[in-house]
């Protein structure tokens, strides 16, 4: 690999300059910060409800739990978490982007959710918290827009207590041939419109659809959870795999 190629990493298709990512994925959030769970909603038929909730399920959450919610924007983990480790636990919520942590701040506290939760504005490769600090840690639909993939998970090992869990949930590679070209035609053909209709732009969500096709397939990021030191690493395909979670731990 040349020096040209080292400095250079995705955005969606386009090939940028490793410095650049991070200024152009948050420009992305900036843009659709306002508008981002209703095209979750749209986006998705509302199945990201469902997708989220087994990662809620999967994710062993007690009373008391500290638990860390990475790339958590608008908050939806971030709300049941907090019901569930109740006032003598915590859950931080963070994310890269100041626009989606202000509306996943405004939107939980509109709902009552305050006194376990902290906002904390936070690079997932450079996680500002002590070595073991959280009993479980969460990063779902974030994972993709990272700059440096392995980095941000080795950052999570390091901030996980012994016997704690990581879980990213993000979009993947469809198993079925037929769903995979049904999914290809409705992410470049509809996506697009829609985010122009709705949030008043089609760029991003042009991004949102090449961004997941550059993604790591299943078993490729289970391979660099297990190089970053997880163990007992596996996924499960959620929706024919349009959606995996995969799940590791810290012995």
């Amino acid at each position: 690999m040349n020096d040209k190629q080292q400095d250079t990493i995705d955005f969606g298709y386009q090939q940028v300059a490793k410095a650049d990512k991070q200024k152009l994925v948050a420009n992305v959030f900036q843009s659709v910060a306002q508008k981002y769970d209703l095209m979750n909603d749209l986006m998705s038929f509302g199945i990201h409800r469902l997708w989220k909730r087994y990662t809620i399920d999967c994710s062993g959450v007690r009373s008391g739990m500290r638990v860390l919610d990475i790339a958590g924007g608008t908050g939806d983990l971030t709300e049941q978490f907090s019901r569930r480790v109740g006032p003598t636990g915590e859950v931080v919520l963070a994310d890269i982007n100041a626009a989606m942590l202000e509306v996943g701040r405004d939107k939980l506290r509109n709902r009552g959710i305050v006194g376990n939760v902290r906002y904390v504005q936070a690079n997932a490769e450079e996680l500002p918290f002590a070595d073991d600090s959280f009993d479980i840690i969460t990063i779902a639909f974030g994972l993709r827009n990272v700059t440096d993939k392995q980095k941000a998970l080795e950052s999570m090992f390091r901030v996980l207590k012994p016997g704690g869990r990581l879980l990213v949930l993000e979009f993947s590679k469809p198993q079925p041939p037929l769903l995979s070209q049904a999914y290809d035609f409705y992410s470049f053909n509809v996506l697009p419109k829609m985010g122009q209709l709705v949030a008043g732009d089609a760029d991003s969500y042009q991004y949102l659809a090449e961004s997941i096709r550059m993604h790591p397939d299943q078993d490729t990021l289970k391979g660099m959870m297990e190089q970053a030191g997880y163990a007992e690493v596996s996924y499960h395909n959620l929706t024919g795999g349009i959606v995996a979670m995969h799940r590791g731990y810290k012995f």
